[in-house]
């Protein structure tokens, strides 16, 4: 149990360790589902970006001379969780690649969150060098929620063209029997 803000933020730190070791195992899965080979390459760079991640917090606790082992981000892994499970659903093309997107922006929000809390932890401790090291990572995931953003735009447009409004179906159904009527 934590006895004060360095605890805690070792703690945090190992949280934080394996909720990105969680995600370097995902992104692979993410990527495959992804039907827009943007979203695909954008997933695939994530990948690259969340390795170096780990490499980071692998330095931040060589400095502590602290095991980054130990804790489990339940956090991460109910997301994590969440997104398998859209991917098992039949969405097929745009419209999966919107719930994979909605999906990674929550995870990318969680680790903003946290990178956030442990960028504080680490000025109030005077860890000057871990906490440029903790914020170059917050600056990159901030990054990878505005790709996900853009690229939200113009999926979900494709999403939305792929689906038929229930009322333009019934207003079809209403003029095929109008047609049949009047012939």
């Amino acid at each position: 149990m934590p006895k004060g803000l360095r605890e805690l933020y070792i703690e945090e730190l190992r949280d934080l360790y394996n909720a990105e070791s969680q995600l370097v195992k995902a992104l692979p899965k993410m990527a495959k589902a992804a039907s827009s080979d943007e979203l695909r390459r954008g997933f695939e760079e994530h990948l690259e970006q969340t390795k170096g991640h780990v490499q980071r917090l692998e330095q931040i606790f060589q400095a502590l001379d602290e095991n980054p082992k130990g804790k489990k981000c339940k956090g991460m892994e109910g997301l994590l969780e969440e997104g398998s499970e859209v991917m098992q659903e039949d969405f097929e093309g745009a419209l999966m690649d919107a719930a994979i997107i909605g999906a990674a922006q929550r995870v990318e929000h969680y680790e903003i969150a946290a990178y956030g809390t442990i960028c504080a932890f680490a000025e109030e401790l005077g860890e000057s060098e871990q906490n440029s090291l903790l914020n170059q990572t917050l600056q990159e995931e901030k990054e990878a929620d505005e790709k996900l953003t853009q690229l939200a735009q113009q999926i979900n447009a494709q999403a939305n063209e792929g689906a038929v409004p229930e009322e333009s179906e019934q207003e079809a159904s209403a003029s095929k029997k109008k047609s049949r009527r009047a012939a």
